[in-house]
């Protein structure tokens, strides 16, 4: 792969150029984008997968949801569907995609949880509701221009910042990196526990905010136990199991793991993974099998799995937390 994102840096500069000119259309006016009278926030990035929109999403769900009906909405990744779906009992990962039934599962109806590839479509559907949400999330819509969300939290993942790649096919990102000026909040996701308070300082210089941009520095905190739909079981009574993965970058969670002590073989797939017959079939014969949650969801489904199949969860931590809370609550209110 790497050779071949060589191989592909001559389309790099058209690659820069088309995306340079869509949003600058969009920034001329010349193509329009659509405001809404209820508070929409956006999260999102400049990358490529991998800098943890899922974990923010659940984060400013936890935040508003106490105080006000929320809703989210996603593309809904690899879902077998097409067009505006809403979830409820008969929902699953094929159906709405895996991260919005890992809400819809962790939620249920405390919040609204909707997918559509067209996010003016589906923000249009939200509000004939009832009762109308009083605030919508949308995931993984940075780049979705048609609608003007009214704060843009872009995520940039602290082993690849944004201000170190380029744009695709040879590098991550999926605009020039001038795009970041449209957040109104930046967060650097998955740093290290230790991260001192100079190296925050030289990202935050490198970012080179504008006045109205805040940057904030984030960690993934992963539990102590393993969980299923139905049962715990704490990581040190853990037998021998086998770690499956599909997300973008399987290494800070495997590097957290190996530091308990624990003993274990790692299956890893591709971000999004869809699990094909011959890997049931693979998983079938092992004794116990520890996932992510968002593979869980999608795992789960295969009968012959539940009684062995447990997921880590993860929690995110901001820095300055009631700086970053203040700035979504006075946003929303």
């Amino acid at each position: 792969m790497k050779i071949l994102r060589i191989i592909l840096f001559p389309i790099v500069p058209i690659y820069y150029s088309v995306t340079w000119l869509r949003n600058r259309m969009y920034d001329s006016g010349y193509k329009s984008s659509k405001s809404y009278d209820l508070p929409v926030i956006c999260v999102g990035n400049l990358s490529t997968g991998g800098t943890g929109k899922t974990p923010m999403i659940e984060y400013l769900i936890r935040l508003l949801q106490p105080t006000k009906h929320v809703a989210t909405l996603s593309r809904g990744y690899k879902r077998v569907s097409s067009g505006y779906v809403l979830a409820d009992a008969k929902a699953n990962a094929d159906k709405i995609g895996d991260e919005p039934f890992q809400f819809y599962k962790k939620f249920k109806d405390d919040i609204v949880v909707a997918v559509d590839e067209d996010r003016q479509h589906g923000i249009e559907e939200l509000l004939a509701l009832q009762p109308t949400p009083d605030v919508i999330l949308l995931d993984d819509a940075f780049q979705h221009r048609k609608v003007n969300s009214g704060l843009n939290i872009v995520l940039t993942a602290y082993n690849n910042l944004f201000y170190k790649d380029i744009v695709l096919p040879t590098g991550n990102l999926r605009e020039p990196k001038q795009g970041v000026e449209r957040a109104h909040i930046i967060v650097v996701t998955k740093c290290p526990k230790d991260l001192s308070d100079s190296e925050k300082e030289d990202i935050k210089k490198r970012i080179q905010p504008n006045p109205n941009q805040t940057v904030f520095f984030s960690t993934i905190d992963y539990s102590n136990s393993v969980q299923s739909w139905s049962s715990e079981m704490s990581l040190q009574e853990l037998p021998h199991f086998t770690l499956v993965t599909g997300i973008a970058n399987a290494k800070p969670l495997v590097d957290f793991l190996h530091s308990k002590t624990l003993n274990f073989e790692h299956l890893e797939y591709g971000d999004h993974y869809s699990f094909r017959p011959k890997d049931i079939e693979l998983l079938e014969k092992k004794s116990f099998i520890v996932t992510t949650e968002k593979d869980y969801v999608r795992l789960s489904e295969v009968e012959l799995l539940r009684d062995k199949l447990y997921y880590l969860p993860i929690t995110l931590e901001i820095d300055d937390s009631n700086t970053f809370n203040t700035m979504v609550t006075t946003f929303v209110n």
